[in-house]
Parts: C-alpha cells; sequence; structure tokens
C-alpha cells in the first residue's frame, strides 16, 4: 500500500531494522499510533551492503519524494543507525528521532558475529529451518520470555516461518560493519531519545546509553526484560516511551502510509 500524507501535520516515519519489513511495526505500533490520531509511515528499506549510509540515503530519498515537511522518525537497530547518519547530514528533515536498539561504535560480540554471518553467507550455507528459529530465538528475546515455554513455543514458530521463507541471515546478507561514530554524533541538534533494552545482546544497552551520552541533550531509556526486539516483545512499555516522545516534538494527525 502507497500513500502521499497530507500535509496539514508532520508524520511518524518508523524505520525497520535489517531485512527492511516495514510490516514488523504493524503488530504494534503502527494500529496504537493510528488510534491514537497519529499519522504512520513505514517503508522498506532492503537489504543494505554499503553500511548505515546506505539505508539512510534511502531514508533521505523517501522524506523528498513525499514532500515530507520536519517529522520525528523512529529507528530500530539498522534503522537507527540509517537514522542517526540521516541527522548528521540533514537534521533539517527531522523535528526530533528516538532510536532504539542502538550504538554508535564496534563491540567484539557484534564483530564476531559479523564475520560469522559473512562467514556462512560466502560458504553459501544455510542453517536448516529449525535450527536458525533457535539461534534467532535466544539472539533476539529476553530470558524471562525465554522461560515462558508457551511464549518461547509461539515465538519460535514465527522464526522457523521467517526461516522457512527465507527471510534470513544469509537472505540479508552479513551484519553491517559498525566504525566508531559517537564523535560524529556530537554534531546531532534535534531532540533525540535513545530507548535500550536491557537484555539485549546484539546491541548491547550500554552501547546505546553512550549514543545518548554523545548527543547533546539527548535522554536515554532502557526497558527490562527485554531483548533485540523489545518493541515487539514489550510493546506496551515500548509505546508509552514512544507516545512520551512524540507528544514533546510533533502534532498529531490520522491515517497510516506505507511506502514500499
Amino acid at each position: 500500500m502507497c500513500g502521499v500524507p497530507s500535509e496539514a501535520a508532520p508524520p511518524v516515519v518508523l524505520v525497520a531494522g535489517a531485512g527492511g519489513s516495514g510490516g514488523i511495526w504493524e503488530h504494534h505500533q503502527v494500529p496504537a499510533l493510528t488510534s491514537a490520531g497519529r499519522r504512520v509511515v513505514t517503508f522498506d528499506h532492503g537489504p543494505a551492503a554499503g553500511g548505515p549510509a546506505d539505508p539512510a540515503d534511502r531514508l533521505r530519498e523517501l522524506l523528498t519524494a513525499l514532500g515530507l515537511p520536519p517529522c520525528p522518525l523512529v529507528g530500530h537497530s539498522l534503522g537507527a543507525f540509517a537514522v542517526q547518519e540521516l541527522l548528521l547530514t540533514d537534521p533539517h528533515l527531522a523535528s526530533g528521532a528516538l532510536l532504539a536498539a542502538t550504538r554508535g561504535r564496534p563491540d567484539a560480540v557484534g564483530e564476531a558475529l559479523a564475520r560469522a554471518e559473512a562467514a556462512t553467507a560466502a560458504a553459501g550455507t544455510r542453517l536448516p529451518a529449525e535450527y536458525e528459529a533457535f539461534v534467532r530465538l535466544v539472539q533476539n528475546l529476553s530470558p524471562r520470555t525465554l522461560a515462558d515455554e508457551g511464549a518461547a513455543a509461539e515465538w519460535l514458530d514465527l522464526f522457523e516461518v521467517a526461516a522457512l521463507s527465507g527471510v534470513s541471515a544469509a537472505a540479508r546478507g552479513p551484519a553491517l560493519p559498525v566504525t566508531d561514530r559517537l564523535a560524529a554524533y556530537g554534531r546531532i541538534p534535534v531532540p533525540v531519545l535513545v530507548v535500550g533494552f536491557a537484555d539485549d545482546v546484539l546491541a548491547p544497552a550500554p552501547l546505546g546509553r553512550e549514543v545518548a551520552a554523545a548527543i547533546p541533550g539527548a535522554r536515554y531509556a532502557q526497558l527490562p526484560d527485554a531483548g533485540h526486539l523489545g518493541f515487539l516483545e514489550r510493546p506496551e512499555a515500548f509505546n508509552s516511551l514512544l507516545f512520551d516522545f512524540l507528544a514533546a516534538v510533533a502534532p498529531t494527525d490520522p491515517g497510516v502510509s506505507r511506502v514500499p
């Protein structure tokens, strides 16, 4: 579905992480936002082989093509990288940004994962769907969710369906390399809220706190009992932070636009 937002009020733009499907926000964030009278734009940015600047360029093209006024940007993981880089080059496009599960520099665990996924992709190796689902389960969710057998079984089913459909690490390509960008982020001039997930092993919460510390005036909030997909794992708590942030930076407007 594709639509051009009206100019009556700035929309909220939700930028997904690796894999690129804007539909991931439609489970919890889009319904909550539209029910509250907000207008939402999601889009599918696809895989990014050129580093965070690649999806940032696509985001810039989207905002420019739609003729959007400065609006709040919400990014998760790779989507947060894209927003961060956009705020360095085109801060006039945003009225503020919420950055979830982000980082401003590499760490040893993240680099090891990037090497492992790059080697897997280069070898043409495809894990059995059942095994890949287990790996995604422990990578993306909190111990609290894993201890709930019913919830864990539901998540396993979802990850297995994704693996069978080709939405996998091999399909996405290797993890993005991340250089140390913390000093650069000191030039970001718009209001920023960084949200960390306490049990995130892919983007550890302390690295998100570093991003908040690097951006002048940025705030940091952390959700307990949440892994990398904390906005899906604890949607009510995440949405509460999101609404508080949006109330401070943008007016409301009904509707939802989806740009593929």
